[in-house]
């Protein structure tokens, strides 16, 4: 089959000594900011883009993907020994895991997730080998209209999936397109948003939003809350399953899996969704339900593959149609544009080795991850007694030295901080930074399609309705966009029929 000879010759561009080294320091720093609560995949790929730039682009990309990965596998060790889990993907393994850790075998519960992770991200890769050339073959054939509405639903998406409820992800997506628009208008040749500023007409530098959105606003946030060292639950023994604990693992990396990917593979996706899915799988279909709430082992094997298959999926989107729907997608897309490659359908045809030796590079730093987690625990463990304070200030001098050796301008420095306290402003407000970042990418991009809708229907919008693909992507939209309205309503009113019952 072509994808195998493809992914053949992907091999062969990984396995070079120069790019194993890269997937090695990439999997390595994505597990060392997965295990450290707060420093998570996006945070860290937005820190090293500025400093990645003298890379060639298939050795900057293996080093993204091995941190995307590393991070997945890294946030388990937060979320069962601190109950604090370092991404929104890892939340439901703390619910198990963290009991396993406090009746003494943590050992355990990172084994399976380690070992689970290694399973689901092993076969979603493979899924990614075949899905990938077959959805990006079928998206060349999509017209502006059918972006215009896949854009749309990404927009939407984050905006319900990456906040606290969709006003405050949409108040973040408003302002990432804002941003998107600061500069000269490419078709009309006018400024826009620029304030008579000579340093914005060629608009916000994507890097510095990312960079001061994740990184400053981060450390910024921390130093307010005075956050100090942590407690946390010491690892007993080695991380090894019994053959109950493996009986018991086993199919729940499975049927995480089945959920993970498919999820994850939609532009809609993501990989909060299905953890939680398979969790509630994980408690139906098991024979130990009184376990339970008390430390299931099926409660972390199960959400831990889903979230490494769906971490698989994400690059699905991302790859064929350059739609990110989590906040690490949306900074790897940063990082592909930053080469000048735009993902989606050409990318395979025109960027076809960097492509395919991404793709191997997934395989063999999976391989890599699997060998520094089992053998490495208590090395990780220790990593969550650095005091936040060294952490966060180390943060905001690599963000500094970052932004100016990419620009090499006082400016970009002072643009960094003010985006960075707006970030701070998101954050206290409880507004997620993701979406901001997913509007700055994509509203440029929608901007142009719908232009070229419009120009091909003559100023009729009627064309963005006008075959049965956009009508249902339309109507997914719509079902998002009503379906949390009707979930609180039906709240609302059985609050109010419990309060009419007790009176």
């Amino acid at each position: 089959m072509d994808q195998l000879e493809l992914l053949r010759q992907g091999f062969e561009a990984a396995l070079t000594p120069g790019n194993l080294l890269w997937a090695l320091l990439g999997v390595t720093i994505g597990t060392a900011v997965g295990v450290l609560p707060g420093i998570g995949p996006a945070l860290t790929v937005a820190l090293l883009l500025p400093i990645t730039f003298q890379l060639e682009p298939a050795s900057a990309l293996i080093l993204f993907a091995g941190i995307y990965y590393g991070g997945m596998y890294g946030g388990s060790t937060t979320s069962i020994l601190l109950n604090t889990p370092g991404e929104s993907s890892s939340i439901v393994s703390a619910i198990e895991g963290n009991k396993m850790a406090k009746a003494g075998r943590g050992a355990a519960a990172l084994a399976t997730a380690a070992v689970g992770s290694f399973v689901a991200g092993t076969i979603g890769t493979i899924a990614l080998t075949f899905v990938a050339p077959a959805v990006a073959q079928f998206a060349i054939q999509l017209g502006p209209p059918e972006y215009v509405a896949l854009m749309v639903i990404a927009f939407v998406t984050v905006s319900a999936l990456l906040g606290p409820n969709m006003i405050k992800g949409a108040a973040s997506l408003l302002i990432g397109l804002t941003l998107g628009l600061v500069g000269i208008d490419a078709q009309s040749g006018q400024a826009r948003l620029t304030f008579g500023s000579s340093g914005l007409f060629d608009g916000i530098d994507v890097v510095l939003v990312v960079v001061g959105l994740f990184a400053i606003s981060e450390a910024l946030g921390h130093i307010l809350a005075r956050t100090g060292q942590t407690t946390v639950t010491p690892v007993k023994g080695r991380a090894l399953l019994t053959k109950e604990e493996f009986r018991r693992s086993w199919p729940a990396w499975l049927r995480g899996t089945a959920l993970g990917f498919p999820i994850g593979s939609l532009p809609a996706g993501g990989a909060e969704i299905p953890t939680f899915l398979s969790y509630a799988a994980e408690k139906r279909l098991s024979k130990h339900k009184d376990q339970f709430g008390h430390g299931a082992i099926e409660g972390v094997a199960g959400p831990e593959a889903a979230n490494n298959a769906a971490a698989a999926g994400v690059m699905v989107p991302l790859l064929t149609i350059g739609l990110p729907t989590s906040a690490t997608a949306a900074v790897m897309l940063t990082a592909f544009q930053s080469y000048g490659l735009q993902p989606g359908p050409a990318l395979f045809a025109e960027s076809g080795d960097l492509v395919w030796a991404l793709i191997a590079s997934l395989y063999i730093g999976n391989v890599m991850l699997l060998v520094l987690n089992l053998p490495l625990v208590k090395v990780w463990a220790k990593m969550l007694t650095i005091p936040a304070w060294a952490i966060y200030s180390s943060v905001v001098v690599f963000a500094c030295l970052g932004a100016y050796s990419a620009g090499g301008s006082i400016t970009d420095l002072y643009l960094l901080a003010a985006i960075g306290g707006l970030g701070l402003l998101l954050r206290l407000a409880d507004i997620p930074v993701a979406p901001a970042v997913v509007g700055l990418i994509l509203g440029p991009l929608l901007e142009q399609q719908l232009r070229r809708a419009l120009i091909l229907s003559e100023g009729d919008p009627a064309i963005l309705i006008s075959s049965p693909f956009t009508i249902g992507l339309w109507l997914v939209i719509a079902l998002v966009l009503a379906v949390p309205g009707v979930m609180a309503l039906g709240r609302r009113r059985r609050r109010a029929l419990a309060l009419s019952n007790a009176e």
